[in-house]
């Protein structure tokens, strides 16, 4: 358990799914949490889970899907060097013309992050899942399930968590 932080709830899974609004285009979804911010309650991650649609086998042209959870809204995919984003997949095929070869990239790689009591803290009530493919010929999707509990902070904790979150985005 995080310092500073009480649990308030059992662990909990966060599920959500949407796709891009087109093919190739930058979509958001924001998933609301329904925290109390009059208790100064929390979401504490310990766990992420992102699925991506696999991109399109196009020849000549190399494709991609890419996916992101983060603490606040983005105008981008993030990438685990964002420090508001909390996970990151993407999928890849290298296209030569000839042949072709897919690659996967995911952090964190597992649902259960190895010796880790949590992956991040959600002080403010939503969080945001990214989803943009690339050469692709069809709209592409993702899926995640974020796992954690409610907590509650005294309030010089929650204040800076909430300021540390908001000044991140």
């Amino acid at each position: 358990m995080p310092k500073g932080l009480k649990s308030s709830s059992s662990p909990i899974q966060v599920s959500a799914s949407f796709i891009e609004t087109g093919a190739n285009t930058f979509s958001q979804l924001r998933v609301d949490l329904q925290l109390n911010p009059l208790d100064n309650e929390v979401f504490v991650v310990q766990a992420i889970d992102i699925n991506c649609s696999s991109p399109d086998l196009n020849a000549n042209l190399a494709s991609s899907t890419s996916g992101s959870v983060s603490t606040t809204a983005r105008t981008t995919v993030g990438s685990i060097g964002d420090s508001n984003v909390l996970g990151v997949a993407l999928l890849n095929i290298r296209n030569d013309g000839v042949s072709a070869v897919s690659f996967s990239q995911m952090s964190p790689e597992t649902p259960t992050a190895s010796n880790l009591d949590y992956i991040g803290i959600i002080a403010t009530n939503d969080f945001f899942i990214q989803v943009e493919g690339f050469n692709n010929l069809i709209a592409k999707a993702a899926q995640v399930r974020v796992y954690g509990y409610r907590a509650t902070a005294d309030a010089s904790v929650y204040a800076a968590l909430v300021q540390s979150e908001v000044l991140s985005s």
